[in-house]
């Protein structure tokens, strides 16, 4: 495997085996020099295409020695249609030495500046994606808890939305919020947000959440709970957006069918 296959792959930090790029001799620390290791490949979604492009990096990236089993990488990559640039950053590691001819290396930390040229493509939709956008970052950046605070404010502020759209009372007689265990309960119950596999105790997630901002769990504990927790957030977006789907299509078809939340729990 080659260096450029490995950065290709980021933000994955699956170690492995690749050919040596630094001629068999260290590259001391502040010392630039331009590697050869292929071309780096990342997909996004470019704003000037409207379309998933594949954006490539020059023939020669720049490294710069940070210590004797790391470096750091910067690569510009453009759109291969309409030329739109942006640029990644790179710091890998090796459990050894990296100057040898088969170092065993991993990316330990990855960044993208996109300029808003274009997003990620694994990045929600609509209007959580910026939000899902700042828990990738602070995911990336090694801030476990401040992550997962993306999280429990996406989950927080589709559960109130919803509730104020059915009309449900989120604030108390003295101006108070409602406890959100209750406006969950109550959101669910007519709107099924939730998905299935975990609707019996959606305030779960929320619990664990929570857990983690006030300290119950590592920063190293918080980043691998991140991913898990991310996916049964945004499980609870696409519950939302399938029942939007679904309320729109019964309006299409002139269907008088009040409760369309009902629907939203069905096979399709």
């Amino acid at each position: 495997m080659r260096l450029s296959d490995l950065l290709s792959k980021a933000p994955d930090v699956t170690a492995a085996q690749v050919e040596g790029f630094l001629s068999d001799r260290p590259l001391g620390w502040g010392k630039h020099k331009r590697i050869r290791v292929g071309k780096v490949i990342h997909n996004f979604h470019c704003h000037e295409c409207s379309d998933v492009r594949p954006f490539e990096s020059a023939d020669e990236l720049s490294c710069l020695g940070v210590g004797d089993n790391q470096v750091s990488i910067d690569a510009t990559l453009r759109c291969m249609v309409c030329r739109s640039s942006v640029e990644t950053w790179f710091l890998v590691a090796s459990t050894g030495l990296l100057h040898h001819r088969a170092p065993e290396v991993r990316v330990e930390r990855y960044t993208e500046n996109l300029r808003d040229r274009a997003e990620r493509v694994d990045v929600a939709a609509g209007p959580f994606a910026d939000l899902v956008k700042r828990a990738y970052l602070a995911y990336e950046n090694g801030l476990g808890a401040g992550s997962v605070i993306y999280l429990r404010k996406i989950f927080e502020k589709v559960t109130w939305e919803v509730a104020e759209i059915l009309g449900l009372e989120t604030v108390k007689r003295n101006g108070n919020p409602r406890p959100f265990a209750v406006i969950l309960e109550e959101v669910n119950s007519v709107r099924n947000i939730i998905p299935q596999r975990f609707s019996s105790d959606g305030y779960q997630l929320f619990r664990e959440l929570s857990g983690i901002i006030h300290g119950d769990s590592s920063e190293a504990e918080a980043l691998q709970k991140f991913k898990p927790c991310l996916q049964l957030v945004l499980g609870v977006v696409d519950e939302v957006n399938r029942d939007n789907v679904f309320a729109q299509a019964i309006d299409e078809l002139g269907w008088n069918i009040e409760n369309v939340g009902a629907l939203a729990g069905e096979e399709v």
